[in-house]
């Protein structure tokens, strides 16, 4: 079968496309490409559709550089729901043209499985409409580029771009624990500029020492002092002495002995 198919960019470019295998891969409409790279990079599962049915292929392709402007495509498939083969064979040609490049398509198939009872009209136009569309693809990524190389012509440039400049750098290596701490800013009376305040003369050493103690603490005291506030600890309630027990004792004696003294008397009385 032979087809002819008019794709409006140079040669040259659709020429580069053809010679990555990995770029004609995205070219192939319907195309999964397996993960296993061992079967090549233009390997996968390919479904086609003929007439009103569908048939999925497993199976890899091989391009084949005859001259600059002539490829061959050679490949073969296996059903994935039956054991139906195919093996193929397409002669592409490059032909400059105005504002574009024709491309000369010759291919011959043998099958057998489903593929073997397809009319031959229907599989002619499912071929024609899969070589238009792969066509397409390829003037496409003729246009887009190379993704990787691209990635890597813009990840150099940004390494030495315009503002690069390459200089020695010094190596400067220092400690957390060299490094100056400055003196806390609440602290007035440090040494630095403040000699007096408000005319009062600079306090001794022992008043500075215990207003340092109340601004800040050190990580130790802070450590070691109680909890305050909401986590304060609970006192423990206090215990009764002697002494308050003896202050009630007297005034209830003198109440028990009076009422004594009362029912005596009344008893009296009676008698």
């Amino acid at each position: 079968m032979e087809h002819q198919v008019f794709v409006p960019v140079p040669a040259d470019d659709l020429r580069a496309v053809l010679r990555d295998p990995a770029r004609v891969a995205r070219c192939v409409p319907g195309l999964q490409q397996d993960a296993d790279t061992d079967a090549g990079p233009v390997s996968g599962r390919l479904k086609v559709r003929v007439g009103g049915s569908t048939v999925t292929y497993r199976g890899a392709l091989a391009v084949i550089e005859r001259d600059p402007g002539h490829f061959t495509f050679e490949g073969e498939g296996t059903e994935v729901r039956g054991s139906g083969t195919v093996k193929f064979s397409v002669d592409l040609r490059l032909s400059p043209a105005e504002d574009g490049t024709r491309l000369d398509f010759t291919a011959g198939a043998t099958a057998d499985g489903r593929a073997a009872g397809f009319a031959p009209e229907a599989a002619a136009a499912a071929v024609q409409r899969l070589l238009d569309r792969a066509a397409g693809q390829l003037g496409a990524g003729s246009a887009l580029g190379d993704p990787v190389a691209e990635a890597e012509e813009a990840e150099g440039a940004a390494e030495t771009g315009p503002g690069f400049v390459e200089d020695d750098v010094t190596e400067v290596s220092a400690s957390l624990f060299d490094t100056e701490v400055p003196p806390p800013s609440l602290d007035p009376f440090l040494a630095g500029g403040f000699e007096e305040l408000d005319g009062a003369p600079r306090p001794p050493a022992e008043a500075a020492h215990a207003r340092r103690t109340m601004i800040g603490r050190s990580a130790e005291e802070v450590d070691h002092a109680p909890p305050r506030g909401r986590y304060a600890p609970v006192p423990a309630p206090a215990t009764t002495t002697a002494g308050d027990s003896l202050r009630w004792i007297a005034p209830a004696a003198a109440l028990a002995l009076a009422s004594a003294v009362v029912i005596g008397r009344a008893l009296r009385r009676r008698r």
